[in-house]
């Protein structure tokens, strides 16, 4: 009886430890409306999840190293003063009063750790397409351990004040780890049905690279799935409505000894579009 009881708890430990590590995976900006009026207040939340797993995020302030916002000029404003997260009706609140396209900036820091068993590690590592580090995996012949890393999450979200999207924050790289970088604004007129990207990893081009586009109105599964070519690009259809995320996982080795196997960046671009007029 007792050692049916012990493999229940453990059984119980790996359920809890791999929905607590599918729910840190995910993670983006999420303003009230996309689209608004200049000057106004702009409620935003902190989203981690997807599906029935999907909530506001619990992260505390002090682990956020940075909450900016690029105007459509180019010019950049610290708002981290502006963040409250776990306030009930919304993280951050903001107010932004130039016309055109906007793009925030979040960036954590990087002392989150997990650690999963190895069948589900290796799993994790497959499903996200990080080929290099089941391979390295597999050379150091530890794909029978447990699995660990330490991780930062980064997340990126256009916003359009008024009615006019312009500017060049939408396309302009903001110096993140791992970053998604649209090549075209999606709020621009006329709306294009594609939107191509650029995935950069310490500012240079990331082949190989899975991103995940996701519906965040129905968001328990991925509606596309494209990997980065030699250049670093994908392109993604995009319909005239809806909220929508992009996201990408990339990793490294760290040396033996080090206090984790992998240094992880989750990274996000969300974006959305009023519904059609009737």
């Amino acid at each position: 009886m007792r050692s049916h009881s012990r493999i229940a708890d453990a059984l119980m430990l790996v359920l809890a430890t791999a929905g607590t590590q599918a729910v840190a995976h995910d993670f983006w900006l999420q303003p009230r409306d996309f689209h608004a009026e200049s000057g106004g207040e702009w409620p935003l939340t902190l989203q981690v999840g997807h599906g029935a797993a999907r909530q506001r995020s619990p992260i505390p302030l002090q682990r956020i190293e940075r909450f900016d916002a690029i105007a459509p000029d180019g010019r950049s404003y610290g708002l981290h003063g502006r963040l409250h997260p776990g306030r009930v009706d919304a993280d951050a609140d903001l107010r932004l009063d130039a016309e055109g396209t906007w793009l925030l900036v979040l960036e954590t820091d990087d002392r989150a750790h997990s650690r999963l068993p190895a069948l589900r590690f290796n799993d994790y590592l497959d499903s996200e397409g990080l080929a290099p580090a089941l391979e390295q995996r597999r050379r150091t012949q530890r794909m029978d351990l447990d699995g660990s890393e330490i991780y930062r999450r980064v997340a990126k979200s256009l916003v359009q004040v008024g009615s006019v999207a312009r500017g060049d924050a939408a396309m302009i790289p903001v110096g993140l780890e791992l970053e998604i970088v649209p090549e075209r604004d999606p709020y621009a007129q006329p709306r294009s049905p594609t939107l191509p990207v650029r995935v950069l990893y310490h500012g240079t081009a990331l082949a190989g690279a899975r991103i995940k586009q996701t519906l965040l109105e129905d968001d328990a599964e991925p509606v596309a799935v494209r990997t980065t070519d030699s250049a670093g690009r994908a392109t993604f259809d995009l319909p005239p409505s809806g909220s929508w995320l992009l996201n990408v996982v990339w990793t490294r080795a760290l040396p033996a000894g080090a206090e984790a196997d992998f240094a992880t960046t989750f990274s996000s671009l969300s974006f959305g579009h009023a519904p059609p007029h009737p």
